[in-house]
């Protein structure tokens, strides 16, 4: 690694400062820290997020949950309260990564990375979710801007999400072997307004399927997600799948989705 300072903030006025300042924020340190030992990032200065207590917490709002940033993996995997009322995401935090990545790393870390086959960024945009920051609120749709970007400014913090509690969930992936990332992961969620489906793992970021949103929202079962044509044209392709693979996953992935939200 380069050299580096490393400061431990206990408030989040501290952390806003320092990230104010230039300081990068270190949260799970999942792929941050991977970055560093790899010389592909040398950040001078890190703020270590671990000690403010004010990004940690699950709390159950209305309909809706809000997870504070730095709520681990494991954190959200075992709540009870999020097992029983969106179990979906319960069930998706458990399948991140492996069991050592799982409790170190951090919602608000994935979000705001923004890999484009993470798994978090597939339920905040299937959820509908609202980013809340430390200057604004942040609709998921607006979110997510591209590879590895977000809609946050420099110094921006993310302070919690905020996910509405959907009529009936469920996410699949097709996991890659050797990173544990998704090749394609599905994330439906159905609400009173209609259904949402988010695509990781195919394209330069996640994105929601138009085509299969409106076939759900008319029919909600796995028969109509198979009957829509999946374009590949404008979906990744590399040496663990082509773009038309990809493709048939969205389409299979999704119908595997939709059955098991049903039950």
């Amino acid at each position: 690694m380069y050299a580096f300072t490393l400061e431990r903030p206990t408030t989040l006025a501290d952390a806003v400062k320092l990230a104010a300042a230039g300081a990068k924020p270190l949260a799970g340190g999942q792929t941050l820290l991977a970055s560093m030992k790899l010389r592909l990032s040398a950040p001078e200065q890190l703020a270590d997020l671990s000690g403010v207590k004010e990004l940690t917490g699950i709390t159950k709002e209305g309909n809706a949950f809000l997870i504070g940033a730095m709520s681990r993996h494991l954190d959200v995997a075992n709540s009870a309260a999020i097992k029983a009322a969106y179990p979906a995401l319960a069930d998706l935090a458990s399948r991140i990564g492996d069991r050592q990545v799982r409790a170190m790393g951090t919602m608000g870390g994935s979000v705001a990375n923004n890999d484009p086959a993470a798994c978090y960024p597939s339920a905040v945009l299937g959820s509908g979710a609202t980013v809340v920051t430390t200057q604004r609120e942040i609709a998921a749709d607006d979110f997510f801007v591209g590879l590895f970007t977000t809609a946050l400014t420099d110094g921006e913090l993310i302070k919690a999400i905020r996910f509405p509690i959907p009529k009936r969930a469920a996410y699949e992936k097709l996991r890659q072997k050797a990173s544990n990332f998704p090749l394609v992961g599905i994330f439906v969620a159905q609400y009173d307004g209609g259904v949402r489906v988010a695509v990781t793992g195919a394209g330069n970021g996640v994105f929601r399927h138009k085509g299969l949103e409106e076939a759900l929202t008319k029919s909600f079962t796995p028969e109509s997600a198979a009957g829509v044509k999946i374009d590949s044209s404008d979906l990744n392709s590399d040496l663990h799948a082509s773009a038309a693979y990809r493709g048939n996953l969205i389409s299979v992935l999704t119908q595997r989705a939709v059955a098991k939200a049903l039950g």
